[in-house]
């Protein structure tokens, strides 16, 4: 996961670059692996006895301070660089746009009293099952543009679809696996099959925002014919603590 994390936010850091902002590169791939690794560690109990929601949100939240603090010191020796709050700025998105969201597949797959193994297939089924649906209905159908100036391709026919096959796949997956998944109801399967397809399709846009602003077609070339670690996570960054905030809010509420 750190290494996918790292991946991903380099490409960041190069869509940046390509935009002309500068950013501590280096800081913030160290950051970010610290960070993914220190969750990892709490989540396990590895670093103390309590490997509770609320302490590893307390670890997070430290090491987000600490880390801006070192930003700042990192900027205050930096010769040649007087764009302060740009450079801050841009490391610091580029660390809570990647490691920070990616910390929650942590966080459901450890997440306590509950199979968090079935919690997270859900979550990336249902998501890529979105991407599918607006791929496979804005292309037979699609006519009327969602947001032209950021994705051409994307319309709002292939947004139906996304949200039709997203909570068609949540209610089948609810059926296959719900033994599996202690709390999980009919209603639930649809509302989330509805909201995370919703957020998949404007993470998929946030993506295509930063891209277009840089002029590139693709976050990376990782992966031949298909683009970087980014265009394969952008559907899943925003919908991991919308999965997450589900099991810890309205699933624990419901169970207890």
């Amino acid at each position: 996961m750190a290494r996918l994390a790292a991946s991903g936010l380099m490409e960041f850091y190069g869509i940046a670059a390509k935009r002309n902002l500068v950013c501590f590169k280096y800081c913030g791939l160290i950051g970010g692996v610290l960070l993914m690794v220190g969750t990892f560690y709490n989540l396990t109990g590895k670093i103390g006895m309590n490997n509770s929601p609320a302490r590893v949100n307390d670890f997070e939240t430290s090491f987000l301070i600490l880390f801006v603090l070192g930003l700042c010191v990192r900027q205050f020796v930096a010769r040649n660089n007087t764009t302060g709050i740009v450079t801050i700025g841009t490391t610091l998105f580029g660390l809570m746009y990647v490691p920070w969201l990616l910390n929650f597949i942590q966080k459901i797959n450890f997440f306590q009293n509950v199979d968090g193994h079935f919690y997270l297939l859900y979550f990336v089924v249902i998501t890529k099952f979105s991407d599918t649906g607006a791929y496979a209905v804005g292309s037979l159908i699609g006519r009327h543009k969602m947001i032209p100036r950021i994705s051409p391709g994307k319309t709002w026919e292939g947004f139906g679809g996304a949200i039709v096959v997203s909570t068609g796949a949540s209610l089948v997956f609810l059926h296959l696996f719900g033994a599996h998944m202690f709390g999980m109801n009919t209603l639930h399967a649809i509302i989330l099959g509805v909201v995370l397809s919703s957020t998949a399709v404007i993470g998929d846009l946030i993506e295509s925002l930063f891209k277009r602003e840089a002029g590139v077609k693709d976050s990376g070339n990782f992966f031949p014919g298909i683009g970087g670690i980014l265009d394969l996570l952008d559907s899943l960054l925003f919908n991991a603590p919308i999965m997450y905030l589900y099991l810890r809010h309205i699933l624990t509420h419901s169970l207890n």
